[in-house]
């Protein structure tokens, strides 16, 4: 078994290094958000609407991780900023979703806050990355 041998242990967790990121994390909490969305949506929107809001919500968390294995920070930067404009995206499936009132107020509110601070962490990990 690969984890009894530290050596590949401390190998994988420096070579998966975005899954101890707090924007990650807070990324795979916002997926999980969007879920529970679209389980409450009528039938006759989950398909379309909720499909849309879900592939916006992974592309944030598919963007991060796919970029920290990049070997340049020019690399890792174009990945950030593709997963922020993923986070934009997702807010304006879930804006047009309140807008159609197909979504609660509440969780509505819960997946922007969400999405604010992973916009914040983003562009704070943008500025450190400039180039």
């Amino acid at each position: 078994m690969l984890t009894n041998n530290p050596q590949l242990t401390t190998n994988n967790m420096n070579q998966f290094r975005f899954r101890e990121w707090p924007v990650y994390k807070d990324a795979q909490k916002l997926f999980s958000l969007l879920l529970e969305v679209v389980r409450k949506m009528p039938r006759e929107y989950r398909f379309e609407l909720g499909s849309q809001l879900l592939r916006s919500g992974s592309s944030v968390i598919l963007n991060i991780a796919e970029g920290s294995g990049k070997q340049s920070e020019k690399e890792l930067n174009r990945f950030i900023e593709t997963a922020l404009g993923s986070a934009y995206e997702t807010l304006a499936n879930i804006d047009i979703l309140k807008n159609n009132k197909l979504i609660k107020n509440d969780d509505f509110t819960s997946a922007q806050q969400v999405i604010t601070g992973i916009c914040n962490q983003l562009g704070a990990f943008k500025k450190k990355l400039d180039l």
